[in-house]
């Protein structure tokens, strides 16, 4: 990098800084905070929604995959979450933003006291904040590896840059800040992936690249599936992105949340789909070819190599804003929501006072579980290499993916109207022996079997326990009640409903009993 480069990437930190600030006007209490209001357009919550849906481990983690397999890297990834997203966008996404509309929380989780009980709130609510940490740490991990590779500065200090660039944006304005950054993130993504292309196609045949590059790269470069990303990976990655890029990720349940209307949830999420079935290909295609213009025994390291070596100053100072610009999409939107649910969902069953707190209090409190949120995953992340948690790409894929499907499961089916009778014993069982079955798959088993598990069932496994528990439990014991069957009505009801869009705007505190009355609900 020379100074060119670096008056990008400050102009660009300036930017979201700024960005922040004008976002704070827009922020009068805690639902303008976590759900902008219900006012959110559905073309920037679908941006929104896609931008925060991945992060710079794609230009180091799954560069790596590219490199080594080639297209396994979009059909065993980018192209499941697609899928997953245009199946949720009428299953989920209008569920979601009827949960902030008709039943006026401000947390995805704020729901789960009255749908099941306090006790599985506050498991989904703990196990879902201490797995974010370490997600989110390995994020911090990913974009210092690529600053330090540009810049030389250390994997500690490039971790504190983009953590406190980001928490001052997404600690002032909320929800509506992170949204606009991550529409201006969009933009310079844009511009720097079709840059990057660009240059490749030079380096090589040109446009004739695309169809003639295959015959230099190994045979197995062009095979959907290959090595550990195997179809009954495709598939069980699919089964778990459905959930987790529905909801099952908090702040992507909040892009659905921020919306209008359960209509404009609906678009938002077919945006998303579209944006994540064509823009990876942009991005992936350099990575696929890069054997042939680099070669390097660091394969995680491919991508920002080939843009040193091709990208004159300047492009490549916005190549790198373009890392960072996912990175801290998906940090400061998952900093965000962890924010909602330990403030809304956790703190008011610790402490009685919380539920007496003033719109001014709230807010504070939203913004400082914001920032703590942010330290302490900045830590993590310098022991995300440590021997424990593994390298990026296996925190990223085996813990995020294995462990989401158990916390997850409860929160997305529990909206649906045909999983009435699984209650709180469904709820409870699936998502603890969930937990159980990915340690005994991921470590005791994975360690007494030759060779070790296969990468699929150790992330499947977990997932189709809960699954099969949650479902069983809920007809061997179904705890259906009157006032849980008043809530699933309210939110698979037809229509958006009158005064919808402003729901939100007085958000009842959360209380211990998990008995906010619900319209429609018996007394």
């Amino acid at each position: 990098m020379n100074s060119l480069d670096w008056a990008v990437l400050i102009g660009y930190f300036g930017v979201m800084v700024a960005i922040g600030v004008w976002s704070h006007k827009r922020v009068d209490n805690v639902s303008d905070f976590f759900t902008a209001g219900g006012k959110m357009p559905w073309w920037l919550s679908g941006i929104s929604h896609h931008m925060s849906g991945y992060s710079a481990v794609m230009f180091t983690g799954y560069a790596a995959i590219a490199y080594q397999y080639g297209v396994t890297s979009y059909v065993t990834w980018s192209f499941p979450i697609a899928i997953g997203i245009a199946i949720g966008a009428n299953l989920f996404a209008p569920r979601l933003n009827r949960v902030r509309s008709r039943l006026g929380v401000a947390s995805p989780l704020e729901y789960l006291k009255n749908r099941y009980n306090l006790p599985t709130q506050q498991a989904l609510a703990w196990s879902g904040v201490l797995l974010k940490i370490v997600d989110v740490g390995a994020k911090w991990a990913a974009i210092a590896t690529l600053l330090s590779i540009f810049t030389g500065v250390s994997l500690n200090q490039g971790i504190l840059i983009t953590g406190a660039v980001t928490a001052v944006y997404c600690t002032v304005g909320g929800l509506w800040a992170d949204a606009l950054t991550e529409l201006g993130q969009f933009v310079i993504q844009f511009v720097a992936g079709i840059a990057m292309l660009i240059a490749v196609l030079n380096e090589l045949d040109g446009f004739s690249t695309f169809w003639t590059v295959w015959d230099d790269l190994p045979d197995s470069h062009a095979e959907p599936t290959v090595g550990p990303y195997t179809l009954i990976f495709l598939l069980s990655y699919l089964f778990i992105k459905t959930f987790e890029y529905n909801g099952g990720m908090w702040n992507q349940a909040q892009r659905y949340m921020a919306t209008d209307s359960a209509h404009s949830a609906k678009r938002s999420a077919r945006l998303s789909a579209v944006l994540w079935f064509v823009w990876p290909l942009v991005l992936f295609f350099p990575m696929w070819v890069a054997p042939l213009i680099i070669k390097t025994d660091k394969p995680a390291d491919s991508y920002a190599e080939m843009a040193e070596h091709l990208l004159p100053h300047g492009l490549l100072g916005l190549v790198i804003v373009g890392f960072f610009s996912h990175t801290m999409a998906m940090c400061s939107s998952d900093a965000n929501a962890i924010a909602a649910v330990v403030t809304r969902d956790i703190m008011p069953a610790i402490f009685k006072s919380v539920r007496q707190w003033s719109t001014r209090t709230g807010l504070l409190a939203a913004r400082y579980t914001t920032l703590l949120f942010l330290a302490l995953s900045m830590g993590i992340a310098t022991q995300v290499n440590s021997p424990f948690f593994g390298d990026i790409i296996t925190v990223v894929i085996k813990w995020v993916a294995g462990l989401m499907g158990p916390i997850a499961i409860p929160l997305m089916l529990g909206m649906l109207r045909a999983f009435r009778k699984s209650g709180p014993t469904a709820a409870l069982t699936s998502w603890a022996l969930g937990l159980i079955a990915f340690y005994l798959v991921n470590y005791p088993i994975n360690e007494a079997v030759d060779g070790g598990v296969n990468l699929e069932y150790q992330v499947a496994v977990p997932l189709a326990v809960s699954l099969v528990l949650f479902i069983a439990i809920g007809y061997l014991k179904p705890e259906d009640t009157p006032e849980r069957d008043a809530i699933l009505a309210s939110l698979n009801s037809d229509g958006d409903g009158p005064g919808s869009a402003g729901a939100a705007r007085t958000v009842p505190a959360s209380d211990t009993t998990g008995r906010t009355k619900v319209s429609g609900a018996s007394d």
